[in-house]
């Protein structure tokens, strides 16, 4: 991650970095041998991060133990003992990106949740990464409900110069796709990236579109969808796991985007998400700019948390 990237990181995690450390307080800044309150004072900050109470009491009974076997001698070992386990957590729920079968095109995400939790914006946002990345993009305006999701795509579309597929309104969303994957093909596209309606898992109609959906890129490219990435909203903290877990099990999610994680003191839902979805966050979204998505990397998520170089 360069330095430009990870600085950004850093600015989206300001709040949570602050009121972790300011509830950690002293537990990190001291030397000499490890007191309980120094867990005790991790546990509360984690917990307060929205870690989630099982995870972060988990946490704390591993560095008991640590200390009580030896692993952990004093109290300058506490942070980077934290950080090791932070870390293997979240890297335990990584796995390959997803890709295109060989030979063929195009590689086929679809961006899946709730409503208000940003698909629209963070559609538009991947396509200009991969854009600048030098891939061919076309986005598609499955989400047929909302009027003012196909303008705000068009608009984003139109100043990233990538073209944008979409029908009129109440349209079949399918369809939608259908056609998008057919104009890629034509143009040996690399990517059609999919903005759905936003929708509950208890919907069952619409849960039934979304499989309709599936189907049909499934039919028209093999593999399709290669990737399918449930948008979560940072702000809305650990309530929303349950209701993702749920969902991501309907919608066949491999991965997670969070987004707007610059306006919340709650960056710890990322470690309740890899706790409890079993899912590796891959983009996090930490500003309203066109570049403030960013590609997740565990090490630099928990350095930034936890103030460690």
């Amino acid at each position: 991650m360069t330095r430009t990237i990870l600085a950004k990181l850093k600015r989206g995690l300001f709040m949570t970095h602050t009121e972790f450390l300011e509830k950690v307080g002293e537990a990190f800044r001291r030397t000499g041998p490890v007191e309980e309150w120094h867990i005790d004072r991790v546990e509360e900050a984690l917990i307060a991060a929205d870690t989630g109470v099982s995870l972060s009491l988990r946490l704390a009974a591993e560095l008991k133990e640590a200390v009580r076997s030896g692993e952990i001698e004093n109290a300058e070992q506490l942070r980077p003992a934290l950080r090791q386990r932070l870390v293997g957590l979240l890297k335990s729920v990584e796995h390959p990106f997803p890709a295109e079968a060989p030979g063929e095109r195009p590689r086929v995400t679809l961006l899946v949740g709730v409503n208000g939790t940003g698909k629209t914006t963070t559609a538009a946002k991947l396509a200009k990464r991969y854009h600048d990345a030098g891939r061919t993009v076309l986005l598609a305006a499955a989400d047929t409900f909302r009027a003012a999701a196909v303008e705000q795509l068009q608009y984003w579309a139109d100043r990233i110069g990538v073209p944008l597929v979409h029908q009129g309104e109440g349209a079949d969303p399918a369809a939608v796709v259908f056609d998008a994957i057919a104009r890629a093909k034509a143009r040996n596209a690399d990517d059609v990236l999919v903005d759905t309606a936003g929708r509950l898992h208890t919907r069952a109609n619409l849960m039934k579109e979304l499989e309709k959906v599936r189907r049909v890129a499934a039919r028209e490219v093999a593999g399709a969808p290669h990737d399918v990435l449930l948008v979560l909203d940072a702000t809305t903290g650990s309530n929303g796991i349950e209701q993702a877990q749920r969902f991501g099990a309907t919608a066949g999610v491999t991965g997670v985007v969070l987004t707007k994680l610059d306006g919340t003191a709650k960056g710890g839902v990322i470690l309740a998400i890899a706790e409890g979805l079993g899912l590796p966050v891959r983009w996090v979204g930490v500003g309203e700019g066109e570049d403030d998505l960013l590609p997740f990397d565990p090490e630099e998520f928990v350095d930034a948390l936890l103030a460690a170089s």
